[in-house]
């Protein structure tokens, strides 16, 4: 099994992190994994920004009622892109995104950090707390540190946690 199927299929969301900051060549690293991230037609139209000091944590965790888990966090990742809800702006904007964040969270659980996402909701505080232009959006931030139980490294996935295959695969159509 190579180390990605591995990567993807051992993930675990983790959202009670050790008190720790996380070493400075992990943050780059997991930043760079996002950097990395295909994008449509290669535009790269994002910018992360890295936040570590713990008050500005605590109040990121606001941005969203499923934030909470920004506040214990030994970093934090704001995507920011173009507003994909502006006039003509592209649909790929999100997916790009996506795209830049699983890349980050799968760079982060091999070098043992755990990860986990949250939607913004309160755009305009997420914007006075990353100081993003008004051009721009923020749609995800996600949390990074080491997990404060290990064993959250290693732990099976609950049973019945996926939908079995056959259940979501179609075949040439619906």
């Amino acid at each position: 099994m190579t180390a990605v199927w591995t990567a993807i299929r051992t993930k675990r969301m983790v959202r009670v992190f050790a008190d720790r900051p996380l070493a400075p060549e992990h943050v780059s690293q997991i930043v760079d994994a996002g950097r990395h991230a295909g994008s449509s037609k290669n535009t790269q139209r994002w910018d992360f920004v890295v936040v570590e000091e713990r008050a500005t944590l605590q109040r990121l965790a606001s941005v969203g009622p499923f934030a909470s888990h920004v506040a214990g966090a030994a970093a934090a990742v704001g995507l920011v892109t173009p507003d994909p809800r502006a006039p003509r702006a592209s649909l790929s904007l999100v997916w790009d995104a996506g795209l830049a964040a699983e890349n980050m969270m799968l760079a982060a659980w091999e070098l043992g950090v755990g990860s986990c996402p949250a939607t913004v909701y309160e755009q305009p505080l997420a914007r006075e707390i990353l100081g993003y232009p008004e051009d721009r959006w923020c749609g995800y931030v996600l949390s990074f540190g080491y997990p404060a139980d290990p064993e959250d490294l290693t732990r099976p996935p609950k049973a019945g946690g996926r939908r079995p295959l056959a259940d979501v695969l179609h075949r040439e159509r619906w």
